[in-house]
């Protein structure tokens, strides 16, 4: 098992992408990172990201056209995504309880995490009220 070095370049790349509730794209967070840190390459955020959602410090979603985008939170939430203008945020709901179990007696399967995502519109979308009339 191959030990993964706690750098100072994955600290920052971490603690930006913390402070996103937007759930960026590599290339979003890569802009946010070169500003305050020019001298991190695109290949170290997309390095440590792939580091990163492989120890579970963070999640990596794939929600619209393949793009891949980032989570800061490793707590088990939900997210919705807006299919105009591609957002997703999180949604502070509680969890499913015994999901997991469920589907583990349902199927005969092991399940380590789920992910749970709803898509539509978002408000500021929506054509106020004669959206849902």
């Amino acid at each position: 098992m191959s030990v993964k070095r706690n750098t100072v370049q994955r600290q920052i790349i971490l603690g930006i992408l913390k402070e996103f509730t937007s759930h960026p794209s590599v290339d979003t967070l890569y802009a946010a990172i070169s500003e305050k840190h020019p001298t991190i390459s695109k290949a170290t955020v997309y390095r440590n990201l792939h580091h990163l959602s492989e120890e579970g410090a963070i999640a990596q979603m794939a929600v619209f056209d393949d793009v891949s985008r980032y989570d800061g939170r490793a707590d088990v939430h939900y997210h919705f995504a807006c299919k105009k203008c591609n957002e997703i945020f999180d949604l502070e709901i509680d969890c499913i309880k015994g999901i997991d179990e469920m589907v583990q007696a349902s199927y005969g399967v092991k399940v380590d995490k789920h992910e749970i995502l709803f898509s539509g519109v978002c408000k500021k979308c929506c054509n106020t009220k004669h959206f849902y009339a």
